[in-house]
C-alpha cells in the first residue's frame, strides 16, 4: 500500500505522488506505475481543499509522479491551480493522465506546461484508461489486468531512463496549444430523499461546492462534476439527471466504444 500524507507531514523523500483522483480511477492507474518504481512512495492528495500546497517543496533529487484525470480533454482547473502552488525545484517528474476511453486531447500538454511552471523537469508521460466516472458502461472495470500489466511495463522503461544519462531529454507529448476550450459542469449531483444529512459529501468535495447547511444540491459555479459525492455517499443518495446522462452517453457512444490502450511517451 502507498501511504498518504498531508502537506504538513511531508518530509524529505525520494519518490512522491501528486494525485488528483476524486473517484479513485486515476489513483489506481498511478499506483500501478509507482509500485513498480518504489515500495515506499508517499502521496500528496491534490483533492484536499484544506491543504496549503504552497508548503509543498520538492527536493531536487526527488522523483515525482503527477496524476490527473482528463475532463473533456483538459485537466481540472482546480488541479492545475494547486499544482502551480507546489515548488518543483527542477525535480524529474512523470505525468499520468487518465481518461474514460473517449480521448484525452490536450490533457497531457496542459499537464506538461503546468508542471514546468511549477519547476519540474518532464522525464516521461503516460496516458491511461479508467472507467468513466459518469457513464460507467464505458471502460467498465478499467484499469483492468491488461492495463495494470502494461503500466508496470511502462514503469520498468521509465526506471531505465531515470537511471540513465537520458533522464533529462526532451519528451514529445501530444496536444495542442492553445488548448481546446474547457467545458463547464452540466451534470450537478443532487440529494434524493434517501439523504440522511451525514455531510460526508460536503466534507470530501474537492472544491467545497456543497454547503454543509444545505446538502440538497451543489453550487453550479464551483462543481466540476467529478462525482466524488456520488461515489462516497453511504446511502447512495446523490444522483445526477438520468435523462441528461443518457443524452451525453449517446453523443459519445461512437468515440467511447472501441477500446483505447495506454500509451507511454519517453
Amino acid at each position: 500500500m502507498l501511504s498518504e500524507i498531508t502537506v504538513e507531514e511531508m518530509q524529505s523523500m525520494k519518490y512522491i505522488q501528486l494525485i488528483f483522483s476524486p473517484v479513485g480511477g486515476t489513483k489506481k492507474a498511478a499506483d500501478a506505475v509507482m509500485r513498480h518504481l518504489s515500495s515506499d512512495a508517499q502521496t500528496i492528495d491534490l483533492t484536499d481543499a484544506e491543504a496549503d500546497f504552497s508548503k509543498c517543496v520538492i527536493g531536487k533529487e526527488d522523483v515525482v509522479l503527477i496524476a490527473m484525470p482528463s475532463y473533456g480533454g483538459r485537466i481540472p482547473a482546480i488541479a492545475a491551480e494547486r499544482l502551480r502552488r507546489i515548488h518543483g525545484n527542477s525535480a524529474k517528474c512523470i505525468l499520468v493522465c487518465v481518461y474514460g476511453n473517449r480521448a484525452y486531447e490536450d490533457t497531457l500538454a496542459e499537464m506538461e506546461d503546468t508542471a514546468r511552471e511549477s519547476g519540474f523537469q518532464i522525464a516521461a508521460a503516460i496516458s491511461a484508461v479508467a472507467q468513466h466516472s459518469i457513464m460507467h458502461q464505458y471502460a467498465a472495470g478499467r484499469p483492468d489486468a491488461a492495463d495494470l500489466s502494461q503500466l508496470e511495463a511502462f514503469a520498468d522503461r521509465i526506471k531505465e531512463k531515470l537511471d540513465s544519462a537520458q533522464a533529462s531529454g526532451t519528451v514529445q507529448i501530444p496536444g495542442n496549444r492553445p488548448y481546446k476550450k474547457a467545458g463547464c459542469a452540466v451534470l450537478i449531483p443532487k440529494a434524493s430523499r434517501n439523504c440522511t444529512g451525514c455531510g460526508l459529501c460536503a466534507g470530501q468535495c474537492p472544491v467545497k461546492a456543497i454547503n454543509p447547511a444545505d446538502l440538497k444540491s451543489a453550487d453550479s459555479k464551483k462543481c466540476i462534476s467529478c462525482m466524488r459525492c456520488v461515489t462516497i455517499c453511504p446511502q447512495h443518495a446523490r444522483k445526477i439527471n438520468e435523462a441528461m446522462v443518457s443524452a451525453v452517453s449517446l453523443a459519445v457512444k461512437k468515440a467511447c466504444s472501441a477500446r483505447k490502450e495506454c500509451e507511454l511517451f519517453l
